[in-house]
């Protein structure tokens, strides 16, 4: 097992508790055998993912996804459904289960749906009007001063700065 120390990058920033956070938490489940139910995450456009995960018996009203912050959770609560039959062999795992994943900022999940037993969750990146690329038009002609311009914008007058 490797423990690695990421406290020299967080020692001179600030705002990145976040990312701190989730370093943290992925190297915990690095340690943890990837378990049940499986699941494959996919990149279907440029800014669109899909989850997929294999939850043969389970329905609708015994799954749970959830969106809190930055961390989607999705839980599976198998109601006891006892058939009445002895088993020779139970090959089907039917247990609860809880898997979480860390989204990106921005990503939004768009959907889900379950289907032959298995759960798919659309997740796409929205960005913000204002990180988005915006083209910045070129205007023919000599270019304008922007001295006395940039001291209005930062409120300064002309006898300040003479």
């Amino acid at each position: 097992m490797r423990t690695y120390d990421f406290s020299p990058l967080f020692r001179y920033s600030v705002g990145f508790d976040r990312i701190e956070r989730m370093l943290g938490t992925a190297s915990e489940r690095a340690d943890q055998a990837p378990g049940y139910p499986p699941y494959n995450i996919e990149t279907v456009d440029q800014d669109a993912y899909r989850i997929t995960m294999a939850v043969a018996g389970f329905r609708e009203q015994d799954l749970d996804i959830q969106i809190k912050e930055n961390a989607l959770s999705v839980a599976g609560n198998i109601t006891d459904g006892d058939s009445g039959g002895k088993f020779l062999h139970r090959g089907i795992a039917a247990r609860s289960f809880s898997q979480a994943f860390d989204l990106a900022d921005h990503v939004k999940v768009s959907g889900a749906n379950l289907d032959n037993g298995l759960l798919t969750i659309d997740l796409v990146r929205e960005l913000p009007e204002a990180l988005q690329p915006r083209r910045v038009a070129i205007k023919d002609g000599p270019a304008a001063t922007l001295v006395g311009k940039a001291r209005k914008i930062l409120g300064q007058d002309d006898k300040q700065a003479a």
